[in-house]
């Protein structure tokens, strides 16, 4: 490499791990967060919720934003107002303001994941470009093995509060490498913003979202929860309706033309919506119910970190070799029975019985999953498409996220007991078994497109 690609490298690995850190951390966070500002779960659900909205929305438009504005621009941009906001969430005093901020931080968040591998695309060529994802999956997959170990740290020995307020470091360092760098942006001509689709999406995914959450303190019958939940419906078929009609839409529907690239967007939406469902239910039932520290609760999903950034690569060779559908069947499988083996857990845990055993499989099955759903989905299209197809599946998977994770407050009927809890490991066990059975169903191993897409780097959405 030369100094420069050095140099873009780092900031590209650097500004992601700000984002990914922030996500994985958060549900660590959650239980002190509501000791502390009070608010029950709809509050805790607001907390994840708030951000993954504006970054879900708004993580296609970032790439328009960077051809109009400048990648460089845009990213420092980004970490600058990530910063500002993580500091301000470090110090709200409410929980409403925490929420709010969170919002703001994940506008700031959809623009620094996009931008980074924008740098990265535009500066390596060939192999030299696959190597450069290549080390950027590995330094930013290590934030989930990171942040949720620092988080649970930070928690139980000095505040929630240091969670947020750690970002400022490695944003800091990030933006005197931009100096040094010293690039000057490229922008396109040409370019169209498109803001009605932003908004749409907005919201689009806003208002079933509120109605989701706050139909436990409301009910359906309330103008609170059904008028959002209706105009978020609507402003979801307008969205659909405009990216059809824009000169330049967020989201070409053209790419869902390919066989393997609707179908792994839909078990993207399964798989990963059940990740995350999984992820917060667990980590928040481990330490509101079983009696767990932070630290504890943030070590219990940690095998399936190191399994990931360790095994993919294996996997993913053998899905090139043999085709993804295999893989993408049998890994959301032993994922779903890992979280069916949970239901032995009560109010009384013991981790190396009820819980490890259920988070090996699990691993395994994801490490199984998550390089050949890439592949599949990357595979379909051409390497032109490659940018903007890699954003459209990690939006999908932001937004199966967000989803399901409001859903929390519809399968939970008052407080989070054990009742409650295996009610929601079932939904997660089947969200990936649905998984599996949409893959086997859909996935053809020969769906490739004519050009060799560019190497892309799966994103795992926390």
């Amino acid at each position: 490499m030369t100094r420069d690609q050095r140099v873009i490298l780092t900031i590209a690995i650097l500004a992601s791990f700000v984002a990914f850190l922030d996500g994985s951390v958060i549900n660590v966070a959650l239980p002190a967060i509501r000791d502390e500002l009070g608010g029950g779960l709809s509050t805790q659900q607001w907390v994840v919720d708030a951000y993954l909205i504006t970054l879900g929305s708004l993580i296609l438009l970032a790439g328009s934003l960077s051809d109009v504005f400048g990648r460089i621009v845009i990213l420092r941009t980004g970490l600058i107002a990530f910063g500002i906001v993580s500091l301000l969430i470090a110090i709200a005093p409410t929980a409403e303001l925490v929420i709010v901020l969170r919002g703001f931080q994940g506008i700031a968040g959809a623009l620094l994941v996009p931008s980074s591998l924008a740098l990265i695309m535009s500066t390596f060529r060939g192999a030299a470009q696959a190597r450069a994802v290549g080390q950027w999956t590995a330094w930013t997959s290590a934030a989930f093995i990171v942040g949720p170990l620092l988080g649970g740290i930070f928690v139980d020995l000095i505040s929630w509060r240091l969670v947020f307020a750690i970002n400022v470091l490695p944003i800091a360092v990030t933006l005197w490498m931009l100096v040094v760098l010293g690039h000057k942006d490229e922008r396109k001509k040409d370019t169209r913003i498109d803001y009605l689709g932003a908004v749409l999406g907005i919201v689009g995914l806003g208002g079933p979202v509120f109605a989701l959450i706050e139909q436990g303190n409301y009910g359906w019958g309330s103008p609170a929860v059904f008028v959002p939940f209706v105009v978020g419906l609507v402003s979801l078929a307008a969205f659909v309706w405009w990216q059809q009609r824009a000169a330049q839409p967020m989201l070409p529907l053209d790419l869902f033309r390919q066989r393997n690239f609707s179908v792994g967007n839909v078990a993207t939406l399964f798989i990963y919506g059940g990740l995350s469902l999984g992820g917060f239910i667990v980590v928040v039932y481990l330490q509101e119910v079983a009696g767990f520290g932070a630290t504890q609760a943030a070590l219990a999903f940690l095998p399936s970190s190191i399994a990931i950034i360790v095994l993919s690569s294996y996997f993913g060779a053998l899905s090139g070799k043999y085709g993804p559908r295999l893989f993408m069947t049998i890994g959301p499988l032993l994922a779903s029975i890992g979280y069916v083996t949970f239901l032995s857990m009560q109010e009384s845990v013991n981790y190396f019985t009820q819980v490890l055993p259920g988070v090996v499989l699990f691993s395994v099955g994801m490490s199984i999953t998550v390089a050949p759903l890439t592949s599949a989905i990357l595979g379909a299209i051409s390497a032109q498409q490659a940018g903007i197809g890699s954003a459209v599946n990690n939006a999908v998977s932001r937004i199966a996220s967000l989803v399901t994770v409001a859903l929390v407050g519809v399968i939970v009927v008052g407080a989070l007991n054990v009742e409650n809890f295996h009610r929601v490991v079932l939904v997660t066990a089947a969200l990936l078994f649905s998984g599996a059975v949409v893959s086997f169903v859909g996935i053809r191993n020969s769906g490739h497109a004519e050009d060799e897409p560019t190497s892309a780097a799966p994103i795992i959405a926390p």
